[in-house]
């Protein structure tokens, strides 16, 4: 990034800057009814101006919190920056969160404004408004079923729009000044963590966190206004905030947004982004549908796509990273990418992804391996909300699946005794909101953030994260135990959406399932196996076979690792209901909150470690439409095979 950024201190700032030096680039598009819109950084600047004097006119001011809730939309985005204009902070929350979960942070950051996508939000907020009453303004974006509303707390967007332009032709001036007041050093948002372990603690960023490490991993990366980016998954993640807002301000690239979840694959291939970011449950839903796709190709398709695999698992990430390979596989890759790779790449969207970026939990190393070797330029990041994300990035040509890299510029890293991972860098948060005890576990006297997360660094200095340090624990027999290395291992199999594993302090690991439903379902319909719904097809005998083969590979895997061989999983069961944010079994970035899970499913663990074979279990499960229902079952308990850490062999 050759731009010179001394002074634009300030999202608003830069913002303007870029209205000036690109102001007919494109710096956002939305797809909507079928057609892309584009807004020019010009138009942009335009809008958050309007936006943000119609704000003030609402009572809206400096250090006052503004909630945003919704998809990634354009005028979401708008309002993230006019609120900063005005020198308030936009706390971003999860569009897909029931009433009751925006209450706390509503609450806590004394919430008195908020910009929303539709309807669907705005009767979330009205629910829980008798225990909010510091929210006194609802402005929504999409007006329909919003006609018959009479409720005095909300206005159109379009409306408060009218009211800045009329507020911003009387006073020209107003705006500029409020912007010129800000600085680096101000909150630039608060972004409430996932709550894994308790409460959600609001993580507030200043303006120089942000910028200062979009535009580190923006120069190791070369990114630049002609970048393009699709925005797909939740603003209020701190991990899309900062390649969908924080990276586009520091480079003027541009982000789309899809029109809807469902369309995301066809909206991807139609802007071909250049740069991309997934977590690996998003690749391995990709991946999934690959294989089922191929499973229903032709068998001359099927096995050029066998053929070709072998060739690029054998060559593929070495060409990549631009290491020798002979003539022959040279030019057998290059007769694959005609065939097989280049229509692959564009059935994913990613033709033109020039950098990829996964992170958010660990990737298993065939999935890595997967999308490196058909030329996709994958590589791992590792950071947190609290780091402002980019703390260790693999270099170009230095790309390991065990590994996340080295630590990006500007960060410092080391170990506790304990194995614990600390960090220092420009990118580390403010504070947790009204917190300030957790403030000062988090982050010690000499700027140091203890992560919380156990690992070591490799032989050439790159960082292995393991575990959380306080999940890391240990069987009876001293073998060190990693759940989540052990559940990202089973996840890696398209069969098995979700794992949590039990085995701390105990002489043996065991395992609950979820199936994915797409990739067995269709598993089982080409061998004519009848089923009803989730519940029935997770009882089905030939399914414990199934899921009984993927464990016994990961065993066969971990037999090969001497300090976690004896943690291989004995014992399973596949649960009878998919987990769910809703039920409070995962976060809303879909992490398992396996405290959460053994606790209440305590007497399925305790029948995992009796011996049983078969349990009842009754359940009360939620549907997307709110209502609830009780499901009833008889789960089988299944043995997988083991191996000896010594002669142990690969399952065939």
């Amino acid at each position: 990034m050759a731009e010179d950024l001394a002074g634009l201190d300030t999202f608003p700032k830069l913002l303007m800057h870029h209205a000036r030096a690109r102001g007919e680039l494109p710096a956002i598009r939305e797809k909507d009814l079928g057609i892309w819109q584009t807004w020019t950084w010009k138009q942009f600047a335009d809008e958050v101006r309007a936006l943000a004097c119609g704000l003030a006119a609402q009572g809206f001011k400096r250090d006052d919190h503004l909630a945003i809730i919704g998809d990634n939309r354009p005028r979401l985005y708008s309002a993230m920056c006019a609120a900063q204009a005005l020198g308030g902070v936009p706390v971003p929350m999860y569009q897909d969160a029931v009433a009751a979960e925006m209450a706390f942070p509503i609450q806590n950051a004394v919430i008195t404004h908020a910009v929303v996508e539709d309807q669907e939000q705005v009767d979330k907020l009205l629910e829980i408004l008798p225990q909010c009453p510091s929210l006194e303004h609802i402005y929504y974006d999409d007006p329909r079923g919003l006609r018959n509303y009479a409720q005095p707390q909300l206005k159109a967007y379009e409306a408060l729009l009218e009211i800045g332009r009329q507020a911003l032709a009387r006073d020209a001036a107003f705006l500029d000044t409020e912007i010129a007041k800000g600085s680096g050093a101000d909150a630039a948002a608060m972004f409430f963590t996932s709550g894994t372990t308790g409460v959600p603690k609001g993580v507030v960023l200043t303006h120089h966190a942000l910028i200062d490490r979009a535009a580190a991993a923006a120069r190791m990366e070369g990114l630049h206004d002609r970048d393009v980016v699709l925005a797909y998954l939740p603003p209020a993640w701190i991990g899309q905030n900062i390649f969908s807002y924080a990276q586009p301000f520091a480079t003027g690239y541009c982000i789309c947004c899809p029109e809807s979840a469902e369309t995301v694959m066809t909206d991807m291939r139609e802007i071909g982004p250049t740069y991309y970011f997934a977590p690996p449950r998003v690749l391995e839903a990709l991946l999934t549908q690959v294989s089922i796709r191929m499973e229903d190709a032709g068998s001359l398709k099927r096995w050029l796509y066998r053929h070709f695999m072998d060739v690029a698992s054998r060559v593929g990430g070495a060409i990549l990273d631009g290491k020798p390979v002979t003539g022959t596989d040279r030019a057998l890759y290059r007769l694959g990418d005609l065939l097989v790779y280049g229509p692959l790449r564009n059935v994913l969207g990613m033709s033109r992804v020039r950098v990829a970026y996964t992170a958010g939990e660990a990737i298993g190393p065939d999935l890595f391996k997967f999308y490196r070797s058909i030329g996709i330029n994958l590589k791992q990041l590792y950071g947190s909300t609290e780091t402002s994300v980019f703390v260790c990035v693999q270099p170009n040509g230095q790309v390991k699946s065990d590994t996340v890299g080295p630590a990006v510029e500007g960060v410092e890293l080391k170990f506790t005794p304990q194995r614990e991972l600390l960090i220092r860098s420009p990118g580390l948060f403010k504070e947790y909101y009204k917190n300030p005890q957790a403030t000062a576990e988090a982050k010690d006297a000499e700027g140091w953030f203890h992560t919380g997360d156990a690992g070591y660094f490799d032989p050439d200095g790159h960082l292995k994260i393991i575990d959380r340090v306080k999940d890391v624990g240990s069987l009876s027999d001293g073998t060190l135990f990693a759940p989540k290395y052990l559940e990202n291992k089973l996840k890696f199999f398209p069969y098995i959406k979700e794992a949590v594993t039990f085995g701390d302090r105990r002489d043996r690991v065991c395992a609950f399932i979820n199936i994915d439903m797409e990739a067995v379902g269709n598993w089982a319909e080409k061998r004519n196996l009848p089923y009803s719904g989730y519940t029935d097809l997770a009882s089905r005998d030939e399914v414990c076979d199934l899921v009984r083969e993927c464990i016994e590979k990961v065993n066969a895997d971990l037999a090969q690792e001497p300090e976690i061989a004896n943690s291989q999983v004995h014992r399973f069961l596949i649960l009878h209901k998919e987990l769910d944010a809703d039920d409070g079994e995962l976060t809303r970035t879909r992490k398992v909150r396996r405290g959460y899970i053994g606790e209440k499913y305590e007497p399925l663990v305790d029948a995992l470690y009796a011996g049983r074979d078969t349990i009842h279990v009754e359940a009360q499960v939620k549907y997307e439409d709110g209502r609830t229902a009780m499901i009833s079952a008889d789960l089988k308990i299944r043995d997988a095979k083991t191996f000896a850490p010594a002669a142990a062999k690969r399952a065939a």
